[in-house]
């Protein structure tokens, strides 16, 4: 009764949305902040800044979209390959199963009968579930869930984006460069500290991490743009 009046919340439960909303927003910000300080750069003028972090946060959002459900696919797919490679094998090879499962407590630290016991009991309730979680290291919260991966993504790069073109739209066309990389760098170092507090980790070498990710980004493309000298 304790146990479920008082449940434990794991930062794992999150993992599933929160890696591909981190890298949403992170991804949003930097490469939006990026497009923004090259053409900037190379003397831009308003409308031509907000013309190319728009068509950014359009194609980015759509990109992030899809990238993640690719490859999130690709992951589910094979955990369905090998889920039912394990179905098939529970059926035709029960004995064998049952030995690997008995293996795999007893290299975990169980005693070989106790980790005999664990194994049938375990095989008795949910054959398939204990093989997906102790063999093939799939849980609740490490399945993958495409959509929920491109929709994630696709939503927080649009938020992130959102941010520098704000920017744009609001700093003087004299300080653009500068106002666009120094806020991007303060959303980045926001980004990087709620990302780590919602994964139980100390926020303080994420943020580091993260903004100097962004940093170099942004010198990069000032330097091209400075560089060529015109807008492409």
């Amino acid at each position: 009764m304790r146990l479920k009046s008082h449940p434990e919340r794991h930062a794992v439960a999150r993992i599933g949305w929160l890696r591909a909303a981190v890298l949403g927003a992170n991804d949003g910000i930097v490469s939006t902040a990026s497009l923004v300080v090259g053409v900037a750069a190379a003397g831009a003028d308003r409308g031509a800044l907000m013309l190319t972090g728009l068509a950014g946060l359009v194609a980015g959002a759509m990109s992030m979209a899809a990238g993640e459900y690719v490859s999130v696919s690709s992951q589910a797919d094979s955990e369905a390959a090998d889920l039912a490679r394990e179905k098939r094998e529970l059926v035709t090879q029960p004995k064998q199963e049952l030995e690997e499962m008995t293996a795999i407590y007893a290299a975990r630290g169980l005693k070989p009968q106790l980790a005999r016991q664990v194994a049938e009991q375990l095989t008795a309730r949910d054959a398939l579930g204990a093989h997906a979680r102790d063999e093939l290291g799939i849980s609740e919260h490490t399945t993958a869930r495409p959509v929920q991966a491109a929709l994630t993504s696709a939503a927080t790069f649009s938020a992130g984006a959102a941010l520098p073109l704000a920017v744009v739209l609001f700093a003087p066309l004299p300080l653009m460069i500068s106002a666009v990389s120094g806020s991007a760098l303060a959303f980045l170092a926001v980004l990087g500290w709620i990302g780590a507090s919602a994964g139980g980790a100390r926020p303080l070498r994420p943020t580091l991490r993260v903004t100097f990710w962004g940093a170099l980004a942004l010198l990069a493309t000032a330097a091209i743009g400075k560089m060529f000298g015109a807008v492409v």
